[in-house]
Parts: structure tokens; C-alpha cells; sequence
């Protein structure tokens, strides 16, 4: 794949989480994120993106997310469980997705809010159809993923780069 053809992002918050008595690192799911993580993974299916490598935070509820969301998949994806998305900022994701290699056309990130609420808003300078209207009004709840794109190499991803090509949250 070359530097200049279209990237595609796409960043995923867990699923709702439980609250039992365990740090906040090892949180499962609760029940109501198991069946929207499996939902979330169909609908990112829905999307026509293929997947090429995954990064996943090492909390327990993004691993299980992935684990669910990925079983829906035809091939999983190649995935990497990257300790440095676990209460990671904006910037500090972003810097994370210009260290991906110029052959991954098509990337999945699973994390946590506020950053992957706030990485989608700082990435979209435009939005295609209602997406963005869509991502307005109902926020980033758990099991969310936006879908963006943008052309050059990875280490060219700055904030307004790329556009929000579509957005899904549970309920929608």
C-alpha cells in the first residue's frame, strides 16, 4: 500500500462496563455490554471495512469488547494489546497512530472516553451524511465507534485530517 492512498480509522469505546470491587484497569463487562459489544461488531461488519490491525487497550472491558466485536468478523485482524491507550489523551493516541506502519490501510482502535470521544472530534474536519450530527447528539457512549478517513501516511494524522464517514452507538 502506498503513503498517499486513503486510511481508514476506526475508534471503538468498550462496552458498558461492571463496577465490582477490582481495580479500575481490570473492570469486566456487565451483561449489557456483552450483548453490545457483539452488536457493535456486527454493525462495524455493516461497514464494509476490513480490518487490517487492531490496538486494544489492556483493560479487561476492551479486551472482552474486542473479543466479542471480533468473533462477528470473517478473519480477525491482526491485534496488538497496547498498554499506552489506558487513560491515554488525544494527543497522546494520536501520536501512538503515526507510529503505524505505511502497509496497514485499515486500522481499529478499542479504548476508553474522554480520548476516543475527543480523538474523533479533533481528527473530523468534515463529515459526511448526518455521521457528525449523529456523534453531536448522542456523544460516545459504550460500544460506540466512529469511522474515519484520511489520505497520506500514518505519521501524517493530525487533528482535523480526516473525515467522519460514519458513527454508531447502541440504540441508533
Amino acid at each position: 500500500m502506498s503513503a498517499a492512498e486513503p486510511r481508514t480509522i476506526v475508534l471503538f469505546r468498550h462496552a458498558k462496563a461492571d463496577w465490582p470491587q477490582v481495580t479500575d484497569h481490570e473492570r469486566p463487562l456487565a451483561d449489557r455490554g456483552r450483548k453490545d459489544a457483539a452488536e457493535a461488531g456486527r454493525r462495524l461488519l455493516d461497514t464494509g471495512v476490513a480490518v487490517d490491525l487492531a490496538l486494544c487497550s489492556t483493560a479487561t472491558r476492551t479486551r472482552e469488547t474486542w473479543k466479542l466485536a471480533v468473533h462477528e468478523f470473517p478473519h480477525r485482524p491482526k491485534t496488538i494489546y497496547e498498554e499506552r491507550i489506558y487513560e491515554a489523551s488525544p494527543g497522546e493516541l494520536i501520536a501512538l497512530l503515526n507510529e503505524t506502519p505505511d502497509d496497514v490501510g485499515n486500522l481499529l482502535l478499542v479504548g476508553h472516553n474522554p480520548g476516543v470521544h475527543a480523538l474523533a472530534e479533533i481528527l473530523a474536519g468534515s463529515a459526511e451524511a448526518d455521521a457528525g450530527g449523529r456523534m453531536d447528539r448522542r456523544g460516545f457512549p459504550a460500544a460506540a465507534f466512529a469511522v474515519l478517513s484520511f489520505e497520506g501516511p500514518w505519521k501524517s494524522l493530525e487533528p482535523r485530517v480526516a473525515t467522519l464517514r460514519d458513527y454508531w452507538a447502541p440504540s441508533d
